[in-house]
């Protein structure tokens, strides 16, 4: 979790520094060639400011709900976040492994599912033995979980 912090920190920082030194650059410059209403520049440089306003709340509202994330209170017996759950797959006869993550640390290939997915809102609060419907775009799947590791046992 402290990497993802650590990362959403960094990009909220880049945005800070393009919104207070680069972007006032550019729209001084593009105020220098005159009416702005006819002005590409200027629009386009207004545009960017308006978009990294939105992602610069965005990011700010996303660490604030990662700081209220409280690992005490996440069980130690049901899948939740930071678990690493097997889970059997009776259409194909095969064991899947996904760590649950947060969307931001989410990457399919690695077997980083986030918690907010189709698949990991299925997981989430499942233990081991639990029968497991998860309904995807491309249908609807049987598995039934049988290995579970929390973020408890994980820790090193």
């Amino acid at each position: 979790m402290l990497d993802i912090r650590k990362k959403l920190q960094n990009d909220l920082d880049a945005i800070e520094h393009e919104l207070r030194v680069e972007l006032p650059k550019e729209i001084l410059k593009a105020r220098e060639h005159g009416d702005l209403s006819e002005n590409a520049e200027y629009k386009s440089a207004k545009e960017r400011q308006s978009y990294l306003e939105g992602r610069k709340a965005q990011l700010q509202q996303r660490l604030a709900s990662l700081s209220l994330v409280n690992l005490d209170k996440i069980p130690t017996d049901r899948a939740a976040y930071g678990s690493r759950v097997v889970i059997y797959e009776y259409e194909t006869d095969r064991e899947i492994e996904y760590r649950l993550v947060t969307p931001e640390e989410s990457d399919l290939s690695r077997g980083m599912i986030s918690i907010t997915s189709p698949i990991g809102r299925s997981l989430v609060g499942k233990s081991v033995g639990d029968s497991i419907e998860i309904v995807t775009p491309s249908g609807k799947k049987e598995y039934e979980m049988r290995g579970l590791k929390t973020i408890h046992d994980t820790e090193e």
